[in-house]
């Protein structure tokens, strides 16, 4: 529950300190003095979205902060999971904005995202305003009602699953469908180029290359067999022993040989003359076993520049430039082939295991409408009991159950229909389009006492559910509100109604202080004698009379 608000520089709120008790409280205050601005504010700490106007005029930064207690409320696993600091009792949440557009949020000092906020806070605080009204006409609410009530959530969570999975699976098989009406379109065009790359009988990457070389040559081959057979006479030609240059070399080495031992600086030129000697000869013979390799081929040169033509050619259909990527086209093909052939047994498959998927998830929706059954009735005479109490003694109210498992949706088989009627022979109707104002009222607070009794929520806050009722009504709805709030739980009323303000066990007042242009809103908690005099003052208007008074005294002290 809320321990103390911290609220500043928001709306008109300069600063804003209040400590909040357990319990049923009230919180009255004149039409626009602030109460919905404090609702605001505790929106901002259930992660709503900030808006920059809500900054007070000419101030750079507001502040929302509120202290929790959470010791009983099983938060620990919320606090390990997200690594923040947890002392096992209390927990403060804050919210920061900047006029410059920043919004930041924190949970026991340490930085959080909106969503985690919004996470927490839907743990802590349930607001119901007005306009939650509105929920009746929303099926999934309903539904929602049903589940709190049976305390379907593992079931509803392991229904969760198997829906996704047969989502996916639907959705992988439609899919499968598509690709393979969409390839059987395309199947003889691709059939035709796997054929094209197929022949071409691509294998090395490296062929191209090779082949291109092996052109060169071939195209130069005579040219090169000259060059070649030229060099070699020259290093070792027998025809002209002065051209020769081996020869020569070797006579040259002989001659620096006879003075070696009468020189002692010849015998290093000497060595690198006979070395020199030995790589020219080696030079000389490789040379002769090359140009013996090298031969004009016509007929060869003919199947490379055919063979390069069809890589040429299959690299300029495909926009490509390598045989590497001719390969990757060709496999991608084949696969494509390869899908279509199989593309049946694939259907099929998924087709089975959709099937399947969706039998289990049946199986869990099927559990899941035989609880919400089982709670209907439960909550039909519940709600009965607190309406008849709440001045309907003639009310109807039932819940209708429909469940169709050929149209399974996320919440499973069910569509739910709250119905009403506040005469004993009345026709039942959806509760929705034949409630009047204060009969909603009445129907929402009892779903909310109802919800309440089911889950451990810490704080609820009603803001003017007492819409449409007065008297004795509005007394019987505010001993619903004091009876939610018994436990540990803390429940807070705004309201214009005396009847229920007067059965808070802490009452607290907004007011607006007026400074010339300047209006600032305040609260503050009422003791005995100041909670007389505003429940006069709501009872009789801005001038309280004795018998406001003594009808004041009479309602809270009863």
């Amino acid at each position: 529950m809320i321990k103390s608000l911290h609220i500043e520089n928001y709306a008109l709120i300069s600063r804003l300190d209040i400590r909040l008790h357990e319990g049923f409280s009230v919180i009255t205050g004149e039409t626009g003095a602030g109460k919905s601005i404090i609702l605001g504010a505790i929106g901002l700490l259930k992660g709503q979205r900030a808006d920059l106007k809500a900054i007070k005029s000419g101030e750079k930064r507001c502040v929302v902060e509120a202290l929790f207690d959470v010791a009983q409320y099983g938060l620990t696993d919320f606090f390990e999971r997200n690594d923040l600091d947890f002392d096992g009792s209390e927990c403060i949440i804050r919210r920061e904005l900047t006029a410059s557009g920043k919004s930041r949020a924190f949970i026991n000092d340490t930085p959080v995202t909106a969503a985690l906020l919004k996470e927490i806070g839907d743990k802590l605080i349930d607001v119901h305003s007005q306009h939650q009204n509105l929920l009746l006409n929303t099926e999934n609410f309903q539904i929602n009602v049903l589940d709190i009530i049976a305390a379907s959530h593992n079931l509803i969570d392991e229904y969760a699953g198997l829906y996704r999975e047969w989502r996916r699976l639907q959705s992988a098989l439609s899919k499968a469908i598509d690709e393979s009406k969409r390839s059987h379109e395309d199947e003889d065009y691709w059939r035709f180029q796997f054929g094209q790359l197929s022949e071409a009988s691509l294998s090395d990457p490296s062929e191209q290359a090779a082949l291109e070389e092996e052109s060169e040559m071939l195209e130069h081959a005579e040219e090169i067999c000259s060059q070649f057979f030229e060099a070699s006479q020259l290093l070792n030609g027998d025809n002209n022993e002065s051209g020769n240059v081996i020869t020569a070399l070797r006579r040259a080495a002989d001659c620096v040989a006879s003075v070696a031992d009468k020189f002692r600086d010849a015998e290093p030129l000497l060595e690198r003359m006979q070395s020199s000697y030995i790589e020219l000869k080696d030079i000389a013979s490789e040379i002769e076993s090359v140009s013996e390799q090298v031969e004009a081929n016509p007929m060869r040169l003919q199947q490379v520049q055919d063979r390069l033509n069809t890589f040429y050619t299959l690299e300029r259909k495909h926009n490509v430039d390598t045989i590497e990527q001719l390969i990757a086209i060709r496999d991608e093909l084949d696969a494509r082939l390869n899908a279509i052939d199989h593309s049946e047994e694939l259907i099929d498959e998924l087709r089975q295991k959709s099937e399947q998927a969706r039998a289990k998830a049946v199986e869990k929706a099927q559990g899941l409408s035989a609880m919400r059954t089982a709670a209907a009735v439960k909550v039909e005479k519940l709600m009965v009991e607190r309406l008849q109490s709440l001045g309907m003694p003639n009310v109807q109210f039932r819940i209708q159950v429909h469940s169709d498992y050929d149209r399974l949706s996320v919440n499973g088989a069910d569509s739910v229909t709250f119905l009403f009627s506040a005469n004993k022979n009345g026709a039942l109707q959806d509760v929705a389009k034949v409630a009047s104002g204060g009969e909603v009222a009445r129907v929402m607070l009892s779903i909310k006492s109802l919800i309440a009794d089911a889950v451990k929520l810490p704080t609820i806050i009603f803001d003017e559910i007492d819409t449409g009722v007065s008297g004795k009504i509005a007394e019987k709805m505010a001993e619903i509100m004091k009876s939610m709030g018994a436990n540990g739980r803390q429940v807070v009323s705004i309201t214009h109604l005396p009847q229920i303000a007067a059965l808070g066990s802490h009452h607290y007042r907004v007011y607006k202080d007026e400074d010339g242009d300047t209006a600032t809103s305040n609260i503050c908690e009422l003791k005995t004698d100041q909670r007389v005099d505003e429940i006069a003052h709501m009872l009789s208007g801005s001038s309280i009379t004795d018998a406001a008074i003594a009808n004041a005294k009479e309602l809270l002290f009863k």
